[in-house]
């Protein structure tokens, strides 16, 4: 008697697991206390291990099992990819999202990397000075009262 509760009650807890799982997948739902709904979803390349996302939502970070941190825009399109040691298991976006954090278990070591974006801009039929295919630093200072 007493293996067969041990059972229902292990049976019970799968088929809530099940459920819980199921349910964090579906479009929309509630359980009555909780409403849900999926805002944007795309696929990804990898296994993901760990997400981080920029507070204005324009980003999303995600690490995989193929060591790799993948970077898509809110629309789902692969803007990067950063290599990174598989003992990484863990990220972590600042704030302002300039700085991409990472923990790495298996070298007993954090890291800290300054993150930048390269954006381009369409120049067509705007005036230049110098050469067509010059490079371009736009600088913003945001500490002006």
């Amino acid at each position: 008697m007493k293996v067969f509760w041990c059972f229902l009650a292990e049976l019970t807890c799968v088929i809530l697991a099940t459920q819980t799982s199921l349910a964090a997948i579906q479009d929309k739902g509630t359980n009555g206390k909780v409403e849900w709904g999926v805002v944007r979803q795309f696929q990804i390349a990898s296994s993901p291990i760990d997400i981080a996302h920029s507070l204005d939502g324009k980003y999303a970070f995600v690490l995989t099992q193929d060591n790799d941190v993948l970077i898509y825009d809110n629309m789902g399109a692969l803007q990067g990819t950063i290599p990174v040691n598989k003992g990484v298991t863990s990220i972590a976006l600042d704030p302002l999202g300039q700085f991409l954090h990472m923990s790495d278990s298996e070298n007993n070591k954090f890291y800290t990397l300054a993150i930048d974006f390269v954006i381009d801009i369409n120049g067509v039929d705007a005036p230049f000075k110098g050469k067509k295919d010059a490079p371009v630093t736009i600088a913003v200072f945001s500490d002006f009262q």
